[in-house]
């Protein structure tokens, strides 16, 4: 067999497994979607104003709690579960330099102190909104702890 069929037969396998991956993806993310409301929301584990440490990813409202999956990734496993009560919001800014490439479309920045380390949020201001009448949601005798 000549070496042009091996090399055509590669790329095709290439490109199946490719195409493959993409629908993975986008039926992992209708069947999150299908969980309840969602929404955009990029976390990260540092405090420095950089593009660096960022991971895009959706967020679904629980009833006690949020979780949050990563975008590109084929886990049907939640990355991040932030308990309402153990989430505190210590204020916003807007993104600086790289951030705005590496954020969501007009996103903000909340800071956020989590029990697993996320240390900000990202998200837009419509999110933002909803994320905080979700927090001040809470039934009565627990802590809302919000600093904005």
């Amino acid at each position: 067999m000549p070496f042009w069929w091996w090399l055509v037969d590669s790329l095709a396998l290439i490109v199946f497994f490719g195409f493959l991956a993409i629908g993975a993806l986008i039926f992992r993310r209708r069947w999150i979607s299908r969980m309840g409301a969602t929404f955009e929301l990029c976390v990260n584990h540092g405090i420095e104003h950089s593009a660096r440490g960022w991971m895009l990813g959706v967020a679904v409202y629980g009833d006690t709690e949020i979780t949050w999956y990563r975008t590109f990734s084929l886990s049907p496993k939640a990355r991040h579960r932030f308990v309402r009560g153990e989430v505190m919001i210590e204020g916003r800014r807007d993104p600086e330099g790289a951030e705005d490439y590496a954020l969501h479309r007009d996103s903000v920045i909340i800071g956020a102190s989590a029990a697993d380390g996320v240390q900000q949020f990202a998200l837009s201001q419509n999110s933002l909104t909803g994320l905080l009448a979700w927090l001040e949601a809470a039934p009565p005798g627990r802590g809302v702890n919000r600093v904005v």
